[in-house]
């Protein structure tokens, strides 16, 4: 880009929950890049958040701001949303983010669990879409969602997640009619491209890539190439989902 040409996303601002660490990071590294100024959320990932605003404001002073908050607890999550208003004076976009994934073995199930998994990919992503919507309408913004291909096809011992990520697909598409004409609200489905925290099998990881299509596993950095389209390059999208899954879907499960 030439020298003095502002930068696309420059003067906009995006809470990206979840942000610390793994895709939450690379994501706010890609739209960081493009000018953005950044409100961080995390939970217990105090030292992940407080480098990376480090490392993006070493670029960019006073561009990343951080905000520590459990998503379980409805009653912080407005606050969430005034932290990045009162940081940068607007929100032009909610990245939903932030996640829980384990087994809930039909027999296993709690109410604990279901509360979390819940709590964290579904009831979280609403309550803050609803505190940030005056402030999206008025900058004509954005709501991402962050879902998963098992939405739509279960994946086997999960079966509260993939309750909960539906569950978001859906929502996904009523905010974006709720929300319309002034907001858009869209969702992205990753496959393989970054393996859960925890031991995988080896073999389950094989048979991962050998049921997606291209037979390997993408980047993270295409999940952040793909939310900077939403909010660059996509103003007349809306209540879409777009997989980001090497063929995962097509490639069977």
């Amino acid at each position: 880009m030439p020298a003095g040409t502002a930068l696309p996303l420059a003067g906009q601002s995006v809470l990206i929950t979840g942000g610390a660490r793994r895709l939450g990071a690379v994501i706010a590294r890609r739209l960081h890049a493009q000018g953005a100024n950044l409100l961080i959320h995390y939970r217990t990932s105090a030292r992940e958040a407080a480098a990376l605003a480090g490392e993006l404001d070493a670029l960019r002073p006073h561009s990343v701001a951080v905000h520590a908050a459990d998503l379980l607890d409805v009653t912080a999550l407005p606050r969430v949303v005034a932290a990045a208003v009162d940081a940068f004076g607007r929100l032009d976009v909610l990245v939903n983010n932030a996640s829980t994934f384990y087994p809930t073995a039909v027999g296993e199930i709690t109410l604990a669990a279901w509360d979390d998994l819940v709590g964290t990919n579904l009831r979280a992503p609403l309550f803050l879409a609803q505190a940030a919507a005056p402030e999206l309408r008025r900058s004509r913004g954005l709501v991402l969602n962050m879902v998963d291909i098992h939405a739509l096809r279960p994946l086997k011992r999960h079966p509260v997640y993939c309750a909960a990520k539906a569950g978001l697909v859906m929502l996904t598409q009523s905010l974006a009619r709720e929300l319309a004409p002034h907001v858009r609200v869209n969702a992205i489905a990753p496959g393989p491209v970054l393996w859960p925290e925890g031991e995988i099998d080896r073999e389950l990881k094989a048979r991962i890539l050998d049921r997606t299509a291209l037979k390997r596993m993408g980047a993270p950095d295409d999940i952040a190439k793909a939310a900077l389209y939403f909010v660059r390059d996509a103003p007349y999208v809306t209540g879409q989902v777009l997989a980001i899954d090497g063929g995962r879907t097509i490639g069977g499960l």
